[in-house]
């Protein structure tokens, strides 16, 4: 009696040790990195630029939603270009070292004008700054329809042209 016991306690060891040693070498969602969000990211040197998009109402003015974060010692001037009817287009944004811009509220606004990007496409965005190497990111393109970026999307009417 006492072997059979020994002998099924021992098999239920081996199944439960074999059944959870097929997690060890499997990839943990939690330590992939991704976007959470509707946006999109990329780090640029010491810049991380978290979770851009761009809210628009008619394709041609849109207001760019962006979190960016200086994780220098080095105060920041980066550029954002964007490609317009009539050519190229940039403004810089200025992030202290190891801070966050905020970018999108009603009170700190980047409007890109002179867009073609519809509500549901993705629209090329350069960042760059000093000698770091740019990148292009394709920003996710969104209107007002979602409750969360109906107050994002810009008014056309009497804005001025940036």
């Amino acid at each position: 009696m006492r072997n059979r016991v020994a002998s099924a306690l021992l098999s239920a060891v081996v199944v439960s040790v074999a059944l959870s040693g097929c997690t060890f070498n499997a990839v943990q969602a939690n330590q992939k990195r991704y976007d959470p969000s509707d946006g999109i990211g990329k780090t640029i040197g010491d810049i991380a630029v978290r979770n851009a998009l761009l809210v628009t109402e008619d394709g041609e003015t849109a207001n760019l939603v962006v979190n960016i974060v200086n994780e220098g010692v080095q105060n920041v001037a980066l550029t954002v270009s964007w490609e317009t009817d009539a050519g190229r287009a940039e403004r810089n944004v200025y992030v202290r070292a190891g801070g966050t811009l905020a970018l999108g509220s009603e009170r700190n606004r980047l409007l890109l004008t002179g867009l073609d990007a519809q509500p549901g496409s993705l629209f090329p965005v350069f960042f760059q700054y000093g000698k770091e190497e740019g990148r292009d990111l394709a920003v996710p393109v969104l209107d007002g329809g979602l409750d969360e970026y109906a107050d994002l999307v810009p008014q056309t009417s009497g804005a001025p042209s940036e």
